[in-house]
């Protein structure tokens, strides 16, 4: 993995933290998934080991878990 995973919910908190991790990192070192648009993504994200959004999957593969917006088990709903 190349790039970096920031996973989120779309709640504020998770907008706010996807701004802030594309302003650091750059847009073209960051891949966005949004759970409500790409409820598909959430298995996959859990197997890497995301326990609440938003998150940052770093190309490692360490999960950085950014405040809290919402656990896996909301999201899923």
């Amino acid at each position: 993995m190349s790039k970096s995973i920031f996973y989120h919910a779309g709640c504020p908190v998770c907008v706010s933290a996807e701004h802030d991790i594309i302003n650091l990192l750059g847009k073209d070192k960051v891949e966005v998934v949004h759970f409500g648009s790409d409820k598909s993504r959430i298995a996959e994200a859990e197997k890497a080991g995301v326990k609440s959004v938003p998150a940052l999957l770093t190309p490692k593969g360490n999960v950085l878990h950014i405040n809290f917006g919402a656990s896996m088990a909301d999201v899923k709903g």
